[in-house]
């Protein structure tokens, strides 16, 4: 599956993913208002959850429309659907068929952790197959998931074989883009090397069981906040592929994102979500209003896309 990713990053020359975090907050309210007049005559017409969940339908198929032919990858971020309940989780369905759709790669950021039966359960939902009623079929059918590697490979490994069954991927979370993520990922060992080094050393390791041509189909997540612990890691990692968050929203630039790619401009992809999604809401983008959020979306796309160039 990395082989495919780095291949439509290579085609349309953007190692960019656009996360799909939608918030009630710069939901535009007329996609709210449509939202709402569409299930008003069925059972549920009064329900807010689904209202809700319409309305990010709506918005999402139209950021996606506006984006895929720009970018190989979109970043649906599961916390975001669920806290719609049931409708919510429709939602986050639909949006990954939809974009599955329109050619892009989805990357299902899930950040799930768990061990055995449960972490089996919970890679073939987002990754592989199910069998119900005698027949084999996909449920939520991302192309990636993101994983915590807390429980160490009995949580990992049940991901790694279906990945190899199914042609997926997973990106391990290494050192992440928040600031508080030095509270245990930074905390030195007795050997006095930071834990997200020997996390950085196990996904290595673990990507050797994974191999997709020059890359292996375990990745890594390495925040663009932190491109000097990238650097380390980097060398810690070579054929690790890296998904990079924190562009833009969280303050990390084009000129902190060259160390995070190997010297061929392959081994990342940044994700950007409210610096493209919410766009219309920032000042550069205002000109578009709510109604042209889509349009806005596009152009902060392209601008994304044309720094992170420059940069490598």
């Amino acid at each position: 599956m990395i082989s495919r990713l780095i291949a439509e990053i290579q085609k349309k020359n953007a190692p960019v993913v656009v996360g799909l975090d939608p918030n009630m907050k710069f939901i535009p309210e007329q996609l709210v208002r449509d939202a709402a007049r569409e299930i008003a005559n069925t059972p549920n017409g009064d329900d807010e959850l689904m209202i809700a969940a319409n309305a990010v339908w709506r918005f999402n198929k139209e950021i996606i429309d506006a984006v895929c032919d720009l970018v190989p990858a979109v970043k649906p971020q599961s916390a975001m659907y669920e806290q719609f309940g049931v409708p919510g989780l429709m939602t986050y369905w639909r949006t990954i068929r939809y974009a599955r759709e329109r050619g892009l790669i989805v990357i299902g950021d899930v950040k799930r952790g768990d061990i055995g039966s449960t972490s089996e359960a919970y890679a073939r939902a987002h990754l592989g197959r199910v069998s119900v009623g005698g027949h084999s079929v996909r449920v939520f059918d991302e192309d990636f998931a993101t994983v915590n590697p807390y429980m160490g490979s009995d949580g990992i490994k049940p991901f790694i074989d279906v990945c190899n069954e199914q042609d997926r991927g997973i990106f391990v979370l290494v050192k992440t883009s928040n600031p508080s993520s030095g509270e245990f990922q930074d905390v030195l060992t007795q050997d006095g090397r930071p834990v997200y080094e020997l996390v950085g050393e196990k996904v290595r390791e673990w990507g050797e069981l994974s191999m997709d041509g020059a890359y292996s189909n375990v990745g890594a997540v390495v925040g663009a906040t932190y491109p000097e612990q990238a650097k380390r890691l980097r060398e810690l990692m070579p054929n690790t592929f890296i998904l990079a968050p924190g562009y833009g929203a969280q303050g990390a630039g084009a000129k902190d994102l060259a160390c995070f790619f190997n010297k061929d401009g392959v081994g990342a992809i940044v994700n950007s979500s409210r610096g493209i999604i919410a766009a219309y809401t920032k000042e550069k983008y205002s000109k578009y209003g709510a109604e042209g959020f889509a349009d806005a979306a596009r152009a902060a796309a392209v601008d994304m896309v044309e720094d992170i160039r420059s940069a490598l």
